[in-house]
């Protein structure tokens, strides 16, 4: 049964669109069903968005972008500081809102609160940084002067594993940088992100510079948006197949584009590799979420010499978490987010075992209600499995052995992504010889966390475009203008 604080906070919530500061039915009285993934109960009917409501709130942002970008650096500045403060303040109530539409427990809920948050706070310290450069040409005839400029109107799309952080990592460099947004929340979470329009008003935000539009079919408001040519910039996370299809949209009208697509991390623990160390790790960048975020560890590789070793151990630690509903004390791995992923991770786990792998600890979900999968640890995983050439998405760890350096970044290159790397080694040498040849935007040495919002997040190959956070991520939403002025003739001499 749905927590009766979360019921009573989530009854409260605007569930409509939020178009120009008013909140509003969408324009064919339509409404979706968000779900609590530990229960299967209905927890609230958000209204379903379509095309008409996407043109209007696409003209709205465009009708405000002048204005908002004439604002200071100093005042979108301070209203995002507000905001940071205001989510700081609700850090239960988000948490909780959270934890019930898409069931990571309540702990891990929080870490999220105050790690969204800080993405205010530091696009708020970018906001008053957004700098130029003049210089002169080679000849001395002209002053090159350098500007940043709002880039327009921003599509913003997230998806449901990070309803918060993935909200903020967004909107929080829009507002920095003085543009204006329309943005689409996941339609199995939509609640956290009408609960931040709320504290942005609060916060002082202008009516129109956020504009949401939540929806059950995604493609006819997106396709609005991306053909309206009054877009300018889409900030996109999911999947990589929704990622090229935005592309291809967006190649139509030049549209700015910045993309967080899928993830196959290795995660290596070389022979000399503090085990121990390897092991806490593992358990981070795998269990994070319960396995459903494209930063998992999706594959482990293990030095043949110090397999059992790490395998035993890690699968003591995993299968002693205890498995529930997010909102119960204790609770250390809560649902997964419907029951599609929950049958894709069987599927998976099933291949597996049929390929060879060992089960040490999990390996079969419990009866409902909710979706459920307990933590899995499979030893001797054959590189022709199915979970090694897609995310996993769940609580599994696959531990493959390896012999050489060449074979583990033939296998763990072998993917057509590359958003991040994981590196356990007490060998400098090593270390640096290996993150170089990982081919990943990112690579975690000798730890299992890389997201932060002072640090450039972003991939390589099919993982991505762009970055977001650190000093780059407001440059994505900004534009490069460059004047030429002639220097005054010299005076002539005599």
């Amino acid at each position: 049964m749905t927590d009766p604080r979360a019921a009573e906070l989530i009854g409260k919530l605007n569930t409509g669109l939020f178009i120009g500061g008013s909140w509003s039915a969408a324009e064919s009285g339509a409404t979706f069903a968000v779900e609590n993934p530990a229960t299967g109960e209905q927890i609230a009917t958000v209204a379903d968005g379509g095309a008409a409501d996407a043109q209007r709130a696409i003209e709205t942002a465009a009708a405000t972008q002048k204005s908002w970008a004439a604002t200071s650096p100093r005042s979108r500045s301070e209203i995002l500081y507000r905001a940071h403060r205001l989510i700081l303040d609700r850090t239960d109530d988000l948490a909780l809102i959270m934890t019930t539409e898409m069931g990571k427990p309540l702990a891990e809920a929080k870490g999220e609160v105050a790690y969204g948050a800080e993405f205010f706070r530091w696009f708020a310290e970018e906001a008053v940084r957004i700098g130029g450069d003049h210089t002169t040409t080679g000849d001395g005839a002209n002053r090159i002067v350098v500007t940043k400029e709002p880039v327009g109107p921003c599509v913003l799309i997230t998806p449901w594993n990070f309803p918060l952080a993935m909200g903020t990592r967004k909107i929080g460099p829009a507002v920095a940088a003085g543009c204006t947004m329309v943005f689409k929340p996941a339609e199995l979470t939509p609640l956290t992100a009408l609960a931040l329009a709320d504290i942005l008003t609060e916060a002082g935000l202008p009516e129109g510079v956020l504009n949401i539009v939540t929806t059950n079919t995604p493609g006819p408001v997106v396709t609005t948006w991306m053909d309206s040519g009054l877009a300018r910039k889409l900030s996109f996370t999911g999947s990589t197949q929704v990622g090229k299809l935005l592309l291809e949209q967006a190649s139509h009208t030049v549209m700015r584009t910045s993309m967080e697509l899928g993830g196959n991390a290795p995660f290596i623990v070389c022979a000399d590799a503090d085990i121990d160390r390897a092991v806490e790790g593992a358990m981070v960048a795998k269990m994070r979420n319960m396995g459903e975020a494209c930063t998992a560890a999706n594959r482990i590789f293990v030095d043949r010499s110090v397999a059992e070793e790490f395998g035993t151990k890690l699968a003591e630690r995993m299968g002693a978490l205890v498995v529930g509903d997010g909102v119960a004390e204790g609770t250390q791995v809560g649902p997964l987010v419907e029951d599609k992923a929950l049958a894709k991770v069987r599927d998976l786990v099933a291949d597996a075992v049929e390929r060879g792998a060992t089960v040490m600890c999990g390996g079969t979900a419990p009866e409902g209600p909710g979706h459920f999968y307990p933590p899995t640890v499979l030893s001797g995983v054959s590189p022709e499995s199915d979970l090694m050439a897609t995310e996993i998405f769940g609580p599994v760890a696959p531990l493959i052995p390896f012999d050489s350096e060449d074979e583990l970044i033939a296998m763990a290159n072998d993917t057509p992504w590359g958003l991040v790397g994981y590196l356990f080694s007490q060998d400098i040498d090593r270390a640096l010889r290996l993150s170089a040849a990982l081919e990943v935007g990112m690579v975690g040495l000798n730890t299992g966390l890389v997201s932060n919002p002072a640090a450039p997040f972003g991939g390589v190959k099919e993982s991505g475009l762009g970055r977001e956070g650190g000093r780059v991520g407001i440059e994505e939403f900004l534009e490069t203008k460059y004047l030429a002025i002639p220097k005054s003739a010299p005076v002539s001499g005599t």
